[in-house]
C-alpha cells in the first residue's frame, strides 16, 4: 500500500502532503522530528488526512496533485474526511518493531 498524507501542526495554519509506503513509520518519524526539514521546523506533526492506494505511481502523482492546490482546497479535502481536525495517528502503535522496516 502507498499512502498520501496530509500533516498540520497543531494551532492548523501550516500543512504539509506527503507520501509513503508505511504511514505509521513515517508519522512515527514526523512526530519524533526525525524528518529534517519543514516538518520538523514548523513542528508539524498531527496527520489530518491520508488515502491509500496499491498504486505507486498514483500515490505520486495524486501527492503532486495536491500540492499543487489552494490551501482552500486543501482544507476542503481534509474536513470530508476530518471535520474536527483531530489527529489520526493518535491510535498508532509505535511500539511495534515493523514500523521501522520497509
Amino acid at each position: 500500500m502507498y499512502y498520501v498524507y496530509m500533516l498540520a501542526n497543531w494551532s492548523n495554519k501550516v500543512i504539509y502532503t506527503g507520501m509513503t509506503n508505511n504511514l505509521e513509520r513515517r508519522i512515527y518519524e514526523h512526530k519524533h522530528k526525525l524528518v529534517k526539514g519543514f516538518t520538523e521546523k514548523y513542528n508539524i506533526n498531527k496527520l489530518v488526512y491520508f488515502e491509500s492506494t496499491t498504486d505507486v505511481t498514483a500515490a505520486i502523482l495524486r501527492e503532486k496533485q495536491i500540492k499543487g492546490w489552494t490551501r482552500s482546497k486543501k482544507n476542503e479535502l481534509i474536513k470530508m474526511m476530518n471535520p474536527q481536525w483531530k489527529d489520526l495517528s493518535r491510535d498508532f502503535y509505535y511500539e511495534d518493531s515493523s514500523l521501522h522496516s520497509e
